[in-house]
């Protein structure tokens, strides 16, 4: 006997256009395949100014605009995911304000329910212990499996990139290609 999408619970993932969130949104949907259950793509925001700044002076068109802008962005991402196509799932999008990993655990909290994030972006220590990581709240709090995604290879470089790791890597890989040109 089939049982209904609540006892089935679905898939929730958190989406935010990075890489590593459409990684994890990828993941999510090969999981509801396999499931037959619903993907649940979920963007959180909060207000410009933050949640304390916007309490101080409630400015309705700026939230407007903040849900707006998050609801595109929401648009944006699953659009690059997955080109504009079909997902071959029951797919739902949502923008929904909050704090991000606060947000989430509420948002799977269905019985039956699995959490897919992408891991991350690589912290230092500072920032580990000032403001843990999206996945660490969402493990500790959340009532269901927490199934965190690895990050993509291209992301990984890109971040190497940034750090300045891999740069004289990049440049010789420029040179050499200039140098084959030339020949």
């Amino acid at each position: 006997m089939a049982g209904t999408d609540a006892d089935e619970g679905r898939i929730v993932v958190g989406v935010s256009g990075s890489l590593g969130s459409l990684a994890a949104l990828h993941h999510a949907v090969a999981e509801a395949r396999r499931r037959d259950v619903e993907v649940l793509a979920v963007l959180c925001w909060i207000p410009p100014g933050d949640e304390y700044g916007f309490r101080r002076s409630v400015c309705p068109p700026a939230l407007d605009a903040g849900r707006d802008a998050a609801v595109a962005r929401l648009r944006q991402a699953l659009d690059k995911a997955f080109a504009g196509g079909p997902v071959g799932v029951r797919l739902r999008g949502q923008a929904v304000r909050g704090e991000t990993g606060h947000t989430l655990v509420h948002c799977a909290d269905r019985p039956g329910d699995v959490l897919v994030l992408g891991a991350g972006r690589e912290r230092g220590r500072l920032s580990r212990l000032f403001a843990p990581s999206v996945a660490a709240y969402c493990v500790r709090h959340a009532s269901c499996p927490v199934l965190t995604v690895p990050r993509p290879p291209l992301q990984r470089d890109l971040e190497a990139l940034e750090r300045g790791h891999g740069l004289r890597e990049l440049m010789s890989g420029v040179e050499a290609s200039r140098l084959r040109h030339k020949a």
